[in-house]
């Protein structure tokens, strides 16, 4: 043990004593922190979003403190000579100001929205995990479902925080956002009177609601959610990958004192400092160049956040299909694509579960996780189903397509209509082909170029064969090296 970590040890035993003798809490404490997680790479995908989470609220607040919602109408005479003379909002002006003229201000709103990007991505690529590894199972499928909820409320407060700008852009979303919501059969028309306070743009108390939800309620319920969601991780225990030693009702991996805590400390530092270089390094929403928005004004080219792009695409790919019973129209053609089709990706993501143990007939509890390759059916119809939202988030750029390579955009419309249905069918036969191809061989699918070979064998066991320079790699006639009777291979060599 070295100076820093005697002097940390010295410094944590007395916070603890001096806590146990005031308040009690030394069995706690010790739990904590003889608390196991699993080691492997994929779970630190949920640290990054809570990270990323938390650079959020401390940017948020600070931009908070500068930014006007209102669209009472000025005429600009700042900083900026382009805009000179500009009639725009108060709040236009104000993240114009604070972009160009506080020390610091251009830096903490792009990394606030580096943050955002990251957090949404970073939860998609947590709950992939999740769904292809069966984490989802009992008893983490109430979990399963917060993150869902996490995901949708995410997707809504960045839709919210950009859209206070109130430049073209934002100003383009919020029009097709007020046009989706007043395409919702039978409530659509109150329904966007209630949120907008009135006709497109609405009323002057729009952009204080929105605030409102944007800084104080959804954050509010994403700090709820991301609390339950880990105290329901403590209270289930982490899941964790097949491997020696590791079974149903046990977790091998670091204890959170010390290793996990420092090295949770350091992934947490390492992803404020990313977020800050790349906020400090690449532009990201330039509203300057936007410009102010006005209703009579139309779209400047310039495309939403990533996460925006899946509705996008699905309205451009719906064709203009509108029932009607005489002169009225039933359904509006924006609600296909912009209400019916998030609606129908959420509503099967929650159906999942139930689905599985329906057709299956599993109601078991699972604490060791499946690896893709062992259940082909479910990692075959995942594959497809992410493939198809995969190919609607393409779409989304069709317009970028057309001006930047001059294909057609009508012709992308066309093609994508049928490729929709086409390229999802092809990924789900695909797929389960290398699934059982995997299972089989249990070949690693990315290490075959190094031609090590890993094959079970008829009376349970693992056969690693190791390639040499001087040895073909497949198996020939060479007797295996290094065989492990009656064990998986670590999740870390076979994901």
């Amino acid at each position: 043990m070295n100076l820093v970590e005697r002097y940390v040890h010295r410094r944590f035993e007395r916070a603890s004593r001096a806590a146990e003798q005031r308040v009690g809490m030394a069995g706690a404490v010790k739990w904590a922190l003889r608390y196991v997680f699993p080691d492997h790479w994929s779970f630190l995908l949920g640290e990054i979003a809570l990270y990323s989470f938390m650079v959020l609220v401390g940017t948020g607040i600070f931009l908070t403190l500068y930014y006007i919602p209102s669209d009472t109408q000025v005429i600009y005479h700042g900083s900026y000579p382009l805009l000179q003379g500009e009639q725009m909002s108060e709040a236009y002006r104000s993240v114009l100001d604070l972009s160009l003229n506080v020390p610091a201000g251009l830096l903490f709103r792009q990394v606030h929205h580096w943050a955002a990007d990251v957090f949404i991505a970073s939860i998609v690529l947590h709950l992939i995990r999740i769904f292809f590894t069966g984490a989802y199972r009992k008893p983490r499928d109430i979990n399963y479902y917060i993150g869902l909820t996490m995901l949708m409320l995410a997707i809504l407060e960045g839709f919210a925080g950009y859209s206070l700008a109130d430049d073209l852009l934002s100003g383009m979303g919020l029009a097709i956002a007020y046009s989706v919501a007043f395409s919702i059969p039978f409530v659509g028309a109150q329904l966007a009177y209630l949120i907008w306070g009135g006709p497109f743009p609405g009323s002057s108390a729009f952009l204080p609601r929105l605030e409102i939800v944007h800084v104080l309620l959804i954050p509010a319920a994403l700090a709820v959610l991301i609390g339950v969601h880990l105290a329901m991780i403590v209270r289930q225990h982490h899941s964790q990958f097949p491997g020696p030693g590791r079974r149903e009702r046990n977790v091998v991996g670091t204890p959170m004192w010390p290793a996990y805590a420092l090295r949770s400390l350091g992934l947490m530092l390492a992803v404020a400092s990313v977020l800050f270089l790349v906020g400090g390094l690449i532009q990201i929403n330039p509203i300057w160049q936007w410009g102010p928005f006005h209703p009579y004004l139309s779209s400047n080219g310039a495309q939403p956040d990533w996460y925006i792009g899946w509705l996008i695409g699905a309205l451009r790919l719906m064709p203009n299909f509108e029932p009607a019973i005489g002169n009225h129209t039933i359904i509006p053609n924006p609600f296909w694509g912009g209400a019916l089709f998030p609606t129908f990706v959420f509503a099967v993501m929650f159906a999942w579960p139930a689905l599985e143990r329906r057709f299956t007939g599993d109601h078991l509890r699972h604490d060791l996780l499946d690896r893709p390759r062992d259940r082909p059916g479910r990692t075959a119809i995942g594959a497809a189903f992410l493939s198809w939202v995969v190919i609607v988030f393409a779409v989304g750029s069709t317009d970028r397509l057309f001006y930047r390579l001059h294909i057609s955009y009508t012709a992308q419309i066309h093609f994508w209509r049928v490729g929709i249905w086409v390229v999802p069918i092809v990924v789900f036969f695909l797929t389960r082909a290398v699934c059982r191809s995997l299972a089989r061989s249990e070949a690693h699918p990315l290490r075959a170029w190094q031609g090590n070979v890993v094959s079970r064998r008829a009376d349970g066991g693992v056969e690693l064969l190791l390639a040499s320079p001087d040895r073909p790699s497949a198996p020939q006639s060479e007797p295996p090296v290094g065989t492990v009777p009656g064990q998986h291979p670590p999740a870390g060599e076979n994901p």
